[in-house]
């Protein structure tokens, strides 16, 4: 077995063990789990770096496992967000109820999703995939034990196992076709049987990973989860279906249609404009955080979707950069995005509650823990020079390279149909992204006004100290990697473009450097890549550090004289502060007549005269007037009629099996 091998069964072994000491001592088993995690990044990077082929070091037919540099790749990804994670629960377990249950759960869901991305067989993939299912809803469950909280959990799971039949069909169907290590994929498959492969694992592996219109559980259930595991769901949970749905459309089905390109586009241009639409009307934290990954989900599949549109024209170069930065931003969201639900939790357990109305002044106060949020809120709204903006800069290019790639195809694919419709739907994920872009900077200017600036709104706020030591050290090593991917996106994508499965030889960017890449970022392509000479890095950081240290020296040690604010002549109330609402009204105005928004206005009057005006108002979730609850109505309906065919007689019943018998025959008979 290979080096990677073993430090991955080390690393499975000392998360287990951490999983089983964390019952008596909390700390030191959290600490085994974090550093098993980190083995587990360890031996993702080997795999990446020296472009292993697929290793199994179990094997059977029942349950096999094995590593390859994909797999490799989401070690990684599950290390950046793991490890502190786990050094983060050090601190904010302690003292929590039910933490000596939480810990073990933790360990668990950890083992799920390295499960998932090893797995080489059905039935191991399949129950991996299960656990990975079930483990953080009994967290929730041991944590929380409102009604409404077992309400969220129970439609967490109905809809994850509802959409998770098109994960069993995907997978089943492909290994009855010919196994999940199979290279040809199904290529030689029929066509009909190709179509139900894609569109199961779409839905299946979708649902899970958060893709509108299949997302509906999850911003009702992010939110409930204690911090780390939140973490944890958002950071890796997500990405882990993503990874299923690459090994499925990208390696086991063996073609890319497409159609299928342009439905991966049209989901994902939904998903990214749609989440951060929901997102700017939220007033919790961790609910807005949740909208936030449907949205980043939806940034990462118009890659995979650009990627498959480049497959299909026969552009291999510029189908492994989109796929690359699909890639490039799973690892930068799961870092952000850990960061920001750590930060929540750090901001949560300081203030008690995560009412953005009721929050403010914590930057003064938490130092530390708001620095780093900072800097995890302007990563994911995109701004440089930090990661988030990296990739995003990545998926943008590849976007305008369908619109315009026309001119670049393999001649036996360039029918002008095929050139149209591609450059339409590149057209129309082009411009979401843009609009997404800019409303999510608007998002979190929201959420940095109300949460790390102004005055506190409550006494909670005013008295906020920053957090134990580990809590703190968690976010900052975030932040640093926030910045540090963002500085170097030149390192990393050569080594992403060669994990796209099927990539020819001739296509593969062997010799790519920081400063160059032969093919792309040329004059004739017309644009060039981020960190790869377009934007050195070297000179952010120059010009960067150089305006922070004028800055520091211009502001000395004086410190600007307290002045009255100005209210229009009114006696200063914390009732006019900037609210939630205020900031997102101009937007929910223009966009009114498809978002709908409820209003309700009542008047408390004395003898006519109005004592009191109390204004309530709410932005409804769409899918869920207009989807889910027609269906789940619809099913309630269907599942009174079908309770008839109860009816208790034993005669009955032998007649139904009789019947079913009898279909059975006719149908085979038939085929």
């Amino acid at each position: 077995m290979s080096p990677a091998t073993w430090v991955t069964l080390a690393a499975v072994l000392a998360i287990a063990g951490g999983g089983a000491l964390s019952t008596r001592a909390l700390r030191w088993g959290l600490g085994a789990q974090a550093v098993g995690a980190a083995a587990l990044g360890g031996a993702g990077l080997w795999c990446v770096v020296g472009r292993a082929a697929s290793t199994p070091f179990v094997t059977g037919a029942v349950w096999a496992f094995g590593l390859d540099p994909l797999t490799g790749f989401f070690l990684i990804v599950l290390a950046a967000s793991a490890v502190p994670a786990l050094l983060f629960a050090t601190g904010y377990l302690p003292g929590t109820p039910a933490a000596n249950i939480v810990a073990p759960l933790t360990a668990g869901f950890v083992l799920s999703l390295v499960g998932v991305l090893t797995a080489r067989s059905a039935p191991a993939f399949l129950t991996f995939w299960e656990l990975m299912t079930l483990l953080p809803a009994a967290t929730i469950l041991a944590t929380r034990h409102q009604a409404s909280a077992r309400r969220s959990v129970f439609q967490y799971l109905a809809i994850t196992h509802l959409g998770g039949v098109g994960v069993w069909v995907a997978v089943l169907l492909v290994t009855a076709h010919d196994g999940l290590d199979a290279s040809a994929g199904m290529a030689d498959a029929g066509r009909a049987l190709q179509i139900v492969v894609a569109l199961a694992a779409v839905v299946g592996f979708g649902t899970k990973a958060g893709l509108m219109p299949f997302h509906s559980w999850l911003p009702r259930t992010h939110p409930l989860a204690p911090s780390h595991v939140s973490a944890l769901m958002s950071g890796m949970m997500i990405k882990v279906a993503i990874y299923g749905l690459i090994r499925v459309l990208f390696e086991w089905l063996g073609a890319e249609p497409l159609w299928l390109g342009v439905l991966l586009l049209g989901l994902g241009t939904l998903s990214a404009f749609g989440g951060v639409v929901y997102a700017l009307f939220q007033h919790e934290l961790k609910r807005l955080l949740a909208f936030h990954s449907i949205e980043n989900v939806g940034i990462i599949v118009l890659g995979l979707g650009a990627a498959m549109l480049f497959e299909s024209q026969g552009r291999p170069e510029w189908a492994a950069l989109a796929f690359a930065a699909a890639l490039f931003h799973t690892l930068n969201h799961a870092v952000f995005k850990s960061l920001l639900f750590l930060g929540a939790g750090s901001i949560d357990k300081a203030v008690h509650g995560l009412g953005l109305d009721r929050l403010g002044g914590l930057l003064r106060r938490m130092p530390w823990t708001g620095g780093a949020f900072l800097i995890g809120a302007m990563a994911i709204a995109g701004l440089p020079p930090l990661n988030g903006f990296a990739s995003e800069w990545l998926t943008l290019q590849s976007m305008i390279h369908v619109v315009t790639g026309g001119a670049g195809a393999d001649p036996s694919t360039r029918t002008g149909g095929h050139v149209l419709i591609a450059a339409l739907a590149g057209g129309f994920a082009t411009v979401g992204l843009a609009m997404t872009a800019g409303l999510a900077v608007l998002c979190f200017v929201k959420v940095i006004g109300l949460v790390l600036l102004g005055p506190p709104r409550r006494p909670q706020c005013a008295d906020a100290r920053e957090v134990p030591w580990p809590m703190a050290t968690a976010t900052a090593v975030m932040a640093a990697m926030c910045v540090g991917l963002g500085l170097t996106p030149g390192l990393v994508v050569p080594r992403l473009m060669p994990l796209l499965p099927g990539l020819p030889a001739t296509a593969s960017p062997t010799g790519l450097t920081v400063a160059s890449l032969p093919g792309i970022g040329t004059v004739e392509g017309g644009l060039s890549i981020l960190g790869t000479g377009g934007l050195p890095a070297g000179g952010m950081v120059i010009v960067v550090g150089g305006l922070f240290a004028v800055l520091l020296l211009a502001r000395g040690r004086r410190r600007a004289a307290a002045a009255p604010v100005w209210a229009c002549g009114q006696r200063v109330d914390p009732v006019l502060l900037w609210t939630s609402s205020g900031f997102t009204k101009p937007v929910r105005l223009i966009m009114e007549a498809v978002l709908r928004p409820e209003r309700l206005v009542s008047v408390d009057e004395d003898r006519g005269v109005p004592q009191a005006v109390t204004h309530e108002g709410a932005v409804p979730h769409l899918f869920d007037t207009a989807l889910y609850r027609p269906v789940k109505a619809r099913a309630l309906s269907a599942a009174a009629v079908a309770r008839r065919l109860q009816s208790g007689s034993l005669r009955t019943y032998v007649l139904y099996l009789l019947a079913l018998l009898v279909g059975a025959l006719a149908l085979g008979r038939w085929l």
